[in-house]
């Protein structure tokens, strides 16, 4: 059988929370051999969530360390030299103040591929500052951008700057540093700023801005709730629906199957002046009927539509349940790895299910002894 696309690397994880675990589970399920590394008697990733059930911990091993001490610091530096890639999240200078520098894994293993991931960024003003992932897409710029208009901005989950612009960042920046390595020898630091991250993935607003087709405010434009025919609409149950019909020929289906083609108020898409009367007439339009009702007027069309479903609902969708988009793993229903490739598997999913301390430590040569001894002195867990 054709092995994962990163069937191969080796990575190691300094454990933390958010963006660093998604980096690391994204380049798990996609074959990658990651090893997270845990404080001694952690056992959780955060305050309140069992690592057997969080999704980011999954399908990878976990060892415990103690990396405040010689002897911990010298396992991390014997498996450094075996590993492709690190992943780390603290706030910048905490590596250097532990003894494991950049310059100092790169005696170790000079290939090695460093994954720094913060908001700030390793250098700057703010950059010794604490913050999350609102602090960081306020920042960037995109958090202003999110919203209805006259109002304030909305929270967007933190998808925009952990996630998006954090770890799915990271993951990329650590494939393009590897591909260099394996070309050249040569490892370096990936700094992975969540800030600018979220900057990136407004690329396409920022062009919008500069050639004149977005006003820099909330709720006034194509893509941001201002446009009729590009927004969300309750339905009578209580329920939302979407419709996204920018093209021309997507929006006369839309018309089409609502029964306003060539009603006065929506001949003219792209005028301004009729958005508010638009909005109006859809509003009330899309309460006349419950949401599975809008789904067997729209679906199947080319009207750009979608229901709203809710997180549990998403999960038994048909269209989901056709790709096997939500499997289950240790009684965990969670999101399927993506991309999906014509040739190479991704990894089915596994969930934490302890600590791998002596399996992993005598995979990479540690003797029986060795372990023992460094149990004995309170290096490893």
């Amino acid at each position: 059988m054709t092995q994962p696309p990163l069937h191969g690397l080796t990575i190691l994880e300094l454990a933390g929370i958010g963006p660093g675990p998604f980096a690391g589970m994204m380049l798990a399920d996609h074959g990658a051999e990651v090893i997270r590394i845990e404080r001694i008697g952690a056992g959780k990733a955060g305050p309140e969530i069992p690592a057997e059930k969080d999704i980011l911990l999954r399908s990878r091993r976990t060892i415990e360390l103690n990396l405040k001490s010689a002897e911990g610091r010298a396992v991390l530096l014997d498996l450094v030299t075996k590993a492709d890639g690190l992943i780390e999240g603290y706030r910048p200078g905490v590596l250097e103040r532990l003894g494991l520098s950049p310059e100092v894994l790169h005696q170790a293993n000079p290939a090695l591929v460093i994954g720094r991931m913060t908001g700030w960024g390793q250098t700057g003003p703010m950059a010794q500052m604490a913050g999350h992932d609102l602090n960081y897409i306020a920042l960037s710029g995109t958090l202003h951008a999110v919203g209805r208009a006259g109002d304030k901005p909305v929270v967007p989950l933190n998808l925009f700057g952990d996630f998006g612009g954090g770890g799915m960042l990271l993951a990329f920046g650590m494939l393009a540093a590897l591909h260099h390595a394996r070309a050249t020898g040569q490892g370096q630091v990936v700094d992975a700023a969540m800030t600018e991250g979220a900057a990136l993935l407004s690329s396409m607003i920022q062009t919008f801005r500069q050639i004149g087709l977005w006003r820099d405010e909330r709720g006034v434009n194509l893509l941001d709730g201002g446009a009729p025919f590009y927004d969300s609409y309750q339905t009578a149950d209580g329920k939302y629906v979407t419709i996204g019909a920018l093209e021309p020929q997507f929006y006369a289906v839309l018309l089409d199957r609502l029964g306003l083609t060539g009603d006065p108020d929506f001949v003219a898409q792209m005028d301004r002046a009729r958005w508010p009367r638009m909005h109006e007439r859809l509003t009330a339009l899309f309460l006349t009927r419950p949401r599975d009702d809008w789904d067997a007027v729209l679906l199947g069309s080319d009207a750009c539509y979608a229901p709203v479903l809710s997180l549990e609902e998403a999960t038994r969708h048909a269209h989901g349940l056709s790709r096997a988009a939500f499997p289950v793993a240790g009684g965990i229903t969670q999101p399927a790895p993506a991309p999906r490739y014509s040739h190479s598997p991704t990894v089915a999913p596994a969930m934490h299910d302890g600590m791998h301390t002596d399996a992993v430590l005598a995979r990479f040569g540690f003797t029986t002894d060795r372990l023992q001894a460094l149990r004995d002195g309170g290096a490893i867990g």
